[in-house]
């Protein structure tokens, strides 16, 4: 008489290898894929146009700053995923503390880009602001 292998223990056993294999792998991968890019902290230079002086000012992001006649928040600061030429972006609002017109309540309020600060430009008569780096 001819012994039969259970074959389908086999499979099962060769599955179950195999499904382990794959949760392991696709946890590894995106462990390193959800890696956060947002820091805590922004960088900003903010040129005082009437003293030429311009001073690094560090924000920490959900704080508000007054810098002078300005008040700056940092929401979010974000470095690139890329090494090879790092973009830095943040959303920035910023707020003139001289203007006593409530309808106009942000001087800027958007994202700023280090790499094209003209994507979305701060205006401002006596003070210029641009996006310096996140840690």
């Amino acid at each position: 008489m001819l012994l039969k292998k259970n074959i389908r223990l086999g499979k099962t056993k060769y599955n179950f290898y195999l499904l382990v294999f794959f949760s392991i792998l696709i946890s590894i991968t995106s462990s390193y894929s959800s890696e956060d890019l947002s820091k805590n902290y922004t960088n900003i230079k903010v040129l005082d146009k009437i003293s030429s002086k311009n001073i690094l000012v560090k924000l920490k992001n959900g704080q508000e700053t007054i810098y002078k006649d300005l008040s700056i928040k940092s929401m979010k600061c974000r470095n690139s995923k890329f090494d090879d030429n790092p973009e830095i972006t943040a959303y920035i609002q910023v707020k003139d503390l001289t203007n006593k017109n409530k309808d106009d309540v942000f001087v800027f309020n958007g994202w700023m880009f280090s790499s094209s600060p003209s994507i979305a430009p701060f205006d401002h008569p006596v003070y210029d602001i641009w996006l310096v780096g996140c840690y």
